[in-house]
């Protein structure tokens, strides 16, 4: 017998060849978005037989989402599984699949799909290779680690990337764990995961700035302040575009940015490029938009463009 089988049968596991007509679905990578997928394709009647996770809070996350399944080296999982969940860091996510096309891991006929949103097909070349059938399949959604993030899969967007030949399955599966899929070409794939980037992460970083200005100004509670605010910016910002634009740079107000310029080198030093980095490419969108002529935004280019901390 195999050195990979016979590892798998000590972990308790029969290999894949014996699998029923529902998929046997392995999760490397048991982490925020891994454990909430197998949950899901579990949900959906596939049986989740096996799954790899390195920290503790892999190994808490995978025994509360996925119950009794046992956490073996990322090989077993493979030799396991008719699907194959990977849910790895983008940065390690090729070297893990290369490195488990070279130990012989990958079979014909499984299929695997990557969560990354940077990553299309290319990086699943090596076990394409093997024979097996490459997806990408990206969650649209942030995942915390907390509870919830099960009952945010629901109805989540999932960036799919397959073959024309494979989308039926692609979006199939992602109609079982609850998603909605939407394709997103390979070469469109790098672009796609910056837009996601700077909607998603960059939001929550402006929002803290903003909390720390507001903490900073005597406001004790932030979130009270914002949360309206921040709602109904955002509900403008989806619904209009450039046009829900408000504030100092839609009305050209060059008066009000450089006193902000001012408050900010006095008072929160650290501040003061990232407002003129988002105070400048408002007022080019805006002048794009036509929500600022001309003559209203070369005043504020000028300011903001002499210098990341002009007023220090």
């Amino acid at each position: 017998m195999p050195a990979r089988r016979r590892n798998v049968r000590a972990a308790g596991l029969e290999p894949a060849a014996h699998a029923p007509a529902r998929l046997r679905v392995g999760v490397i990578g048991a982490g925020r978005v891994g454990a909430v997928l197998g949950a899901a394709l579990a949900a959906a009647g596939h049986e989740v037989v096996a799954a790899s996770g390195l920290s503790a809070a892999s190994a808490e996350r995978a025994a509360r989402l996925l119950p009794g399944t046992p956490l073996v080296p990322a090989d077993e999982v493979v030799a396991a599984s008719d699907l194959v969940v990977l849910a790895v860091p983008d940065d390690t996510l090729a070297g893990l699949v290369s490195g488990l096309a070279g130990t012989g891991a990958w079979r014909a006929g499984q299929l695997a799909f990557h969560t990354s949103g940077a990553h299309g097909l290319a990086v699943l070349a090596p076990a394409e290779q093997a024979g097996v059938l490459p997806l990408a399949l990206h969650p649209a959604m942030t995942f915390s680690g907390a509870p919830e993030d099960a009952d945010r899969l629901t109805g989540a967007p999932f960036g799919v990337t397959s073959r024309p030949e494979f989308r039926p399955v692609a979006e199939t599966l992602v109609l079982e764990m609850g998603g909605e899929p939407f394709f997103v070409a390979e070469e469109d794939r790098r672009l796609y995961h910056a837009a996601l980037v700077t909607g998603a992460n960059h939001l929550v970083t402006l929002v803290a700035e903003a909390a720390d200005l507001l903490r900073a100004a005597g406001v004790p509670d932030p979130a009270q302040v914002l949360a309206p605010l921040l709602t109904a910016a955002l509900d403008n910002g989806l619904r209009r575009g450039d046009r829900g634009l408000t504030g100092p740079v839609s009305r050209g107000d060059v008066g009000t940015v450089r006193d902000h310029l001012e408050t900010l080198a006095d008072r929160a030093p650290d501040s003061v490029a990232s407002y003129v980095a988002m105070a400048r490419r408002t007022t080019e969108r805006a002048l794009a938009a036509g929500r600022l002529k001309r003559h209203e935004g070369a005043p504020l280019l000028d300011l903001l463009a002499r210098d990341e901390t002009p007023l220090r």
